[in-house]
């Protein structure tokens, strides 16, 4: 511990943090209306005006998004149903790359929902308790090895998966209506669906994030991703003053302040610790290999640019909207009751086959 040491005056990164939370989550509900106004348009079996369907919808298809990208690895191309989806998946992937699980911390709005909840639990809890509640070690990490069992249940039943069932999948009926399965499932949602999503939310007050930390396959990816992020936050143990003020600061209780180098599924880049921290040149995010130090600034507007570039990319190499018509659409939904998940490649040529059919037969009509 030295004598004396320099303050930390640099500028918190968390208003921004916040402000970028906030518009993402606006632009999700954004894309919510725009879904909702399409929905309402085959609800009127295409006598309302048309809205089109927005792509960003996809966001919130991380399975098939994943499919999606084992299906490019196997064969080269992007598949047309969900391309949206497939470049959402590559920009949050590419931001864990190269910033550690980010995109939880910075642009998911379940992520951010989780911390204000969170942060309305804490408030509670340190009036009453006079500190976090915390899971005690022996049932915290066999909890969190609950969403790397879901990741590894669904990494295998894809990875398993042909080309040709792949194909199949991808182009089926159910997935093509995934999204608009989402919407009911949430606009007409059951009791027990509304009493899990209760518990959860209950449970989040309690212990924090633990959805986030417990159970979400998509951060256990982010997670291991973002173990071999080339950034990493860094503890000048020469200067520290030993105030445990990082690690009281971390949102994923990570022992911050025992530490050289923080190496954690759990840490976000959320920047809390390093905020924090009241020494200066202590706690900074540094490049492993040219070990140059990564400034706020450059994590705060590269996690927006890089997710925005790549998603972009989509949009301008005419990968973003699908080439799924609205009278295909207008089919599905009047079957949608009908539609399951498929079982077998034989069924979802059947299915395949009538949709067909009967597509033919309304531009027969039309005609």
């Amino acid at each position: 511990m030295p004598n004396s040491y320099k303050k930390n005056r640099s500028k918190s990164a968390q208003k921004f943090r916040f402000a970028v939370q906030v518009v993402f989550s606006l632009l999700c509900i954004w894309i919510g209306i725009e879904f909702y106004q399409f929905i309402s348009y085959l609800e009127s079996n295409g006598t309302d005006t048309f809205h089109q369907r927005p792509p960003g919808v996809e966001g919130f298809l991380p399975i098939s998004a994943l499919m999606s990208v084992v299906y490019f690895i196997q064969t080269g191309q992007i598949h047309d149903v969900h391309p949206a989806g497939f470049f959402i998946f590559l920009a949050i992937v590419g931001v864990s790359f190269v910033f550690g699980k980010a995109f939880c911390s910075w642009l998911c709005p379940v992520g951010f929902i989780s911390e204000m909840v969170g942060d309305f639990g804490e408030k509670i809890w340190k009036k009453l308790f006079k500190r976090r509640i915390k899971l005690h070690s022996f049932i915290d990490y066999p909890l969190r090895a609950v969403k790397y069992l879901l990741l590894a249940f669904f990494a295998f039943a894809i990875f398993s998966m042909t080309e040709t069932a792949l194909a199949f999948f991808l182009s089926d009926a159910y997935n093509i209506a995934a999204d608009v399965k989402m919407y009911y499932f949430f606009s007409e949602i059951s009791r027990f669906s509304l009493i899990v999503i209760g518990v959860l939310f209950l449970l989040s007050i309690f212990i924090r994030n633990f959805w986030c930390r417990y159970l979400c396959p998509y951060g256990a990816l982010l997670g291991l991703i973002g173990f071999i992020s080339p950034n990493k936050i860094k503890r000048n143990s020469v200067n520290c003053i030993d105030c445990e003020l990082c690690a009281k600061a971390c949102p994923s209780f990570i022992k911050v302040d025992k530490v050289k180098t923080v190496l954690s599924d759990e840490c976000t880049s959320c920047l809390s610790c390093v905020d924090a921290c009241s020494v200066a040149d202590t706690l900074e995010v540094k490049n492993i290999f040219g070990k140059k130090k990564v400034s706020k600034k450059i994590i705060a507007f590269g996690v927006v640019l890089l997710f925005v570039a790549i998603t972009g990319l989509g949009m301008i190499t005419g990968h973003w909207h699908n080439k799924v018509s609205k009278e295909e659409y207008l089919i599905i939904h009047k079957r949608l009751d009908a539609i399951g998940h498929p079982t077998s490649t034989a069924e979802i040529k059947e299915f395949n086959k009538a949709l067909e059919k009967e597509s033919r037969n309304k531009s027969r009509k039309i005609n």
